[in-house]
């Protein structure tokens, strides 16, 4: 056995080696390159976008409001006497001029009687000393009555028709309070409860209140504002309390009834205090508002909004995509290569959940509305449409379907 290799030998020996290293160089490599971890890229954000909306924007104020009968009436006798009877039903709706109560007509009917018999035997003695007069004045102009004849002719007649005038006058007055003993509605309305009994002595002097009637086809909301509302009005060029055919808005209200529903009709404001209280700091204001099935109780209190201001062809944002800080507020706005810009805007009013943009944004721009936390400016975002509102309601509904 040979223990020396040849040199031959040794330098096939070499190359073995040789490859085999190589070989296994290139197998580690590959190894590496295979299993050496990847560097991930960071995946873009996904935000909610919406479209900055542009059209005519009804800007309300919010106030408390309390209900009054347009006309409320009280129903009070006009003559002395015992009240006889009640010709109306409590609570229900009654005419002008419908018979209520009934007083005792008996005095009255005499009254009335007497003078009528009265003025008879006037007008009897009116006739007389007229046809006396009229014998006088012939015998006067031929000389056979005397002066003295014809001057106490001609008195006697015109005091006997004085005498029918004053009995005229007694009669009239009689019928007049013969009347007063049937006690009529002064308007069409409804009608309270009743203040006094059958029986019950009654008389003039505005001592005895029968009843009431309210008349609320009609009714009125009195609420206050704050002078800052009323300077932001006058800010605007707009005028509470007074109509302005020059728009094609005028200041109204709606208010909400105590089951939370809106009340179907709207009511315009009339009135507006000209002046402040100043332990309140705030103004009147009245509203009429029609009321034809009597919904609106007298009384009672609501909440009232009043259109303060129409901003035509405004551009409003969603209260969520806005932020407000010390410098301002501001807005996230992706472009189109879907990187986003934060943008500064001047806010207007703000409506509902939404606000008005005075400046710094363009009807169309899509707005972040959700996911703006996490941004950056010049980030690269996925965007995703909003869910319109009907299909979320649909979907609340389907998710809580006892609702």
């Amino acid at each position: 056995m040979k223990l020396v290799l040849s040199k031959k030998e040794m330098k096939l020996s070499k190359k073995r080696i040789l490859i085999i290293a190589a070989c296994l160089v290139v197998l580690l490599v590959g190894y590496f390159i295979l299993t050496w971890p990847k560097k991930v890229q960071p995946e873009a954000p996904t935000v909610i976008v919406e479209p900055a909306e542009k059209g005519d924007v009804e800007i309300y104020g919010e106030y408390v409001g309390r209900i009054r009968a347009q006309q409320f009436v009280e129903v009070r006798a006009r003559v002395e006497g015992y009240l006889e009877n009640m010709l109306f039903a409590e609570g229900k709706y009654v005419t002008k001029n419908q018979v209520l109560f009934v007083i005792n007509q008996d005095q009255y009917r005499a009254k009335a009687d007497k003078a009528r018999a009265q003025l008879k035997k006037d007008e009897a003695q009116a006739l007389k000393a007229k046809r006396d007069l009229e014998r006088i004045r012939p015998l006067y102009a031929q000389n056979a009555a005397s002066q003295l004849d014809l001057d106490n002719a001609q008195a006697a007649y015109e005091t006997a028709e004085a005498s029918v005038a004053m009995s005229q006058a007694d009669l009239d007055q009689a019928e007049l309070e013969l009347g007063y003993t049937l006690v009529r509605s002064p308007l069409s309305g409804h009608i309270s409860e009743r203040n006094v009994d059958l029986g019950t002595l009654v008389g003039p002097g505005g001592k005895s209140l029968l009843a009431t009637v309210v008349k609320s086809d009609t009714v009125l909301v009195d609420f206050n504002m704050t002078a800052l509302d009323y300077l932001k009005s006058k800010e605007r060029n707009i005028d509470i309390g007074r109509q302005d055919s020059t728009r094609s808005w005028q200041p109204n209200i709606t208010i909400t009834l105590a089951d939370n529903a809106v009340y179907p009709y709207k009511g315009y404001v009339d009135f507006a205090e000209p002046q402040v209280d100043p332990q309140t700091g705030t103004f009147s204001v009245r509203a009429e508002m029609p009321n034809p099935n009597s919904v609106l109780l007298p009384g009672q209190f609501t909440k009232v909004k009043l259109l303060l201001d129409v901003r035509e062809d405004a551009i409003a944002v969603p209260q969520k995509a806005v932020t407000i800080e010390k410098g301002g507020a501001y807005i996230f706005v992706m472009r189109r290569d879907s990187t986003v810009e934060k943008r500064f805007i001047e806010l207007g009013p703000e409506f509902g959940n939404n606000w008005v943009v005075e400046r710094g944004l363009a009807a169309g721009e899509q707005v972040v509305t959700e996911g703006f936390h996490k941004l950056t400016p010049g980030i690269k975002v996925r965007a995703q449409a909003a869910v319109p509102k009907e299909d979320e309601e649909q979907k609340s509904k389907e998710n809580n379907p006892s609702k």
